[in-house]
């Protein structure tokens, strides 16, 4: 049996990442989409409107792995990043539509809707399992 933490190859990843998503469900508050995505929502928000696929976005985020390593922070860089909500990896796209202007939520989100077999970066091995804290600012 291998740790999450040390999941070094495209396979270990991949069982690291189901592992820990079928755990995460057993959690109380944890919401799991038809395609997979899990999420839970931190502070509700206080928008009237969700966004579309299609709308610009004003958000602040950090990205981790399940292991727990940051990869990404607008936090970090002090400012919220803004970006077409089409032009990210899949689990944002389905989880920030989810959400309200004003609202927090944490995705979990299965390689297959994030950077899938590719990876990015240094940080982001392939097929990995990827936590998000997103917090929806601004719909334009």
């Amino acid at each position: 049996m291998f740790s999450m933490a040390n999941a070094t190859t495209p396979e270990e990843n991949k069982a690291a990442g189901i592992a820990f998503l079928a755990d995460n469900t057993k959690k109380a508050n944890i919401v799991t989409t038809a395609s997979g995505l899990q999420y839970e929502v931190l502070t509700p928000g206080t928008g009237t409107k969700s966004p579309s696929a299609t709308d610009n976005v004003t958000v602040h985020y950090k990205g981790t792995t399940i292991s727990g390593e940051e990869f990404d922070s607008s936090y970090s860089r002090g400012e919220p990043a803004t970006f077409p909500l089409n032009g990210v990896i899949p689990g944002w796209t389905e989880g920030v539509q989810l959400m309200k202007e004003g609202a927090k939520y944490r995705f979990y989100i299965p390689s297959e809707l994030a950077y899938g077999e590719r990876g990015a970066g240094r940080t982001i091995g392939p097929n990995s399992t990827l936590i998000f804290d997103v917090e929806l600012i601004k719909i334009q």
